[in-house]
């Protein structure tokens, strides 16, 4: 249950400028964004759980993130970890619309979910639910737990401020982590139905999320320049609360200008 925001292509000077919320509950292990051991060319959290992540960027240009479709009344509590499918593109070395073909045909393993891919020459998206490929096109877009730019109250009202914050200027850290600390819950007649308890489909419509053993976990901005040039930094909150207990910053470069 995950916020992301985004704008493509419409920001002068940037590719991809990206504001993200993992929310988790907080008693499942988690390591915080760094580059893997295992990997050192991917910069990324992990789960430690089942070992994939939410979201990555690999050093050759190669991006991924993924949030959960949430539809309660269809979930399988043994099917594949989501994560795997972020990690595994990070990974790998095909295309992402050959990544995304070769997905679909195994997707119906996996709860639901929407699976963001991309890399220096185009940016797609892929949900389970929906089974279909979606190139993105340039502009501002969200993404929560319905399909990609569902207008569901969070995410409009994120969108919005995104615009607010990018528009004729290059967006400054501080604001894109105050609108991804959004408190704001919304009234039940404005909330979808996903098979949670209006309780919690309130408590779930905020940006930021605090229950007594699930919430935002952390925040995330990626920032992707047409020269290269990449800043991504990570905050990590204590469970329950917005005190940052660890904040991390990558600055480096791809092996290739992304195309214009």
């Amino acid at each position: 249950m995950c916020l992301i925001v985004f704008g493509y292509r419409n920001i002068p000077g940037y590719y991809l400028v990206m504001a993200a919320n993992r929310d988790e509950f907080y008693k499942r292990p988690t390591r915080s964004a760094r580059f893997w051991k295992s990997n050192p060319e991917i910069l990324a959290g992990k789960d430690l759980k089942a070992g994939g992540t939410w979201l990555g960027i690999r050093k050759n240009g190669r991006f991924a993130a993924i949030t959960n479709y949430r539809d309660m009344t269809s979930y399988d509590p043994h099917a594949e970890s989501r994560g795997k499918l972020v990690s595994g593109y990070l990974k790998s070395e095909d295309p992402p619309k050959k990544y995304l073909s070769q997905l679909q045909q195994h997707a119906g393993g996996y709860n639901g979910f929407n699976l963001l891919v991309g890399d220096l020459s185009g940016f797609y998206h892929y949900s389970n639910r929906e089974n279909r490929m979606n190139r993105i096109e340039p502009g501002i877009h969200g993404i929560s737990n319905a399909f990609l730019n569902t207008a569901w109250p969070k995410v409009e009202e994120s969108k919005d401020k995104f615009s607010t914050y990018t528009r004729d200027q290059v967006p400054a850290e501080s604001n894109l982590f105050d609108l991804l600390l959004n408190k704001k819950t919304w009234p039940e007649e404005e909330l979808p139905e996903t098979g949670l308890s209006g309780e919690m489909e309130k408590a779930v419509s905020a940006c930021f999320i605090q229950t007594p053993d699930y919430g935002t976990r952390c925040s995330t901005l990626i920032f992707i320049k047409y020269d290269g040039t990449v800043r991504f930094v990570e905050r990590v909150y204590e469970p329950g609360t917005e005190t940052v207990s660890e904040e991390n910053g990558y600055d480096f470069t791809f092996s290739g200008p992304v195309h214009s």
